[in-house]
């Protein structure tokens, strides 16, 4: 269910903006885009939540007793609910890998938006109808990477990223102010249209998040 009211934040405003990075690989394109993406939204005077999930071990696997009780003792679990419920953007960073993102993404996905904190059903519904959106984030960005030409990844494929990013997650948990880009493809690419694609990245974060001064 789409919110109701504006999707637009304030021109200038300052903003909460939690960014997700999801890659193992320290020195991987994925981590250029988010220090491009993170020192762009502070130089806009953003407060910027960055988790490279790698990096922190965060642990994607949801146990049962989590799943049943919507509780959770992992300290850094509670840290991405209260920030992701307090976000007023949201950007995502990671490869496509088999037309999904990498697992602990997906795990975090699965701990992290949970009922009653990115979503919940009315009180008389048994979870099959239509979602309430609780996500205070007006905007999602997310950046992924690929070594599939576009028209394969189109024609043969049919982008499973656009559905799940925009269509399966964000728009359930009401966020419908949605956009991507796919930069590819990244085996071959020279240093010179890695730049490219970075410098395109920091136009995006400016458009979508723009500060003060911009």
């Amino acid at each position: 269910m789409k919110r109701a009211f504006l999707l637009s934040y304030p021109c200038g405003a300052k903003m909460k903006i939690s960014v997700i990075l999801g890659h193992p690989y320290d020195k991987s394109f994925n981590h250029a885009i988010a220090d491009v993406t993170v020192s762009t939204l502070k130089e806009s005077g953003h407060e910027v939540s960055f988790h490279d999930l790698c990096a922190e071990e965060f642990d994607p696997i949801l146990m049962g007793e989590e799943l049943v009780s919507d509780r959770s003792d992992d300290e850094l679990v509670q840290i991405h609910w209260n920030e992701i419920k307090e976000a007023n953007g949201i950007v995502i960073i990671h490869p496509n890998w088999w037309g999904q993102p990498p697992a602990i993404l997906k795990g975090w996905v699965d701990r992290v938006l949970r009922e009653n904190v990115a979503y919940r059903f009315p009180e008389d519904d048994d979870g099959s109808g239509l979602p309430i959106g609780l996500l205070k984030a007006r905007t999602t960005l997310v950046f992924n990477t690929s070594n599939t030409p576009e028209e394969r990844e189109n024609t043969v494929f049919g982008d499973p990223l656009e559905r799940i990013w925009r269509d399966c997650i964000f728009d359930f948990c009401g966020v419908s102010n949605f956009h991507r880009r796919m930069f590819r493809t990244i085996a071959g690419s020279t240093s010179e249209q890695r730049q490219v694609w970075l410098d395109e990245a920091r136009d995006m974060v400016c458009e979508h998040f723009p500060g003060k001064d911009r």
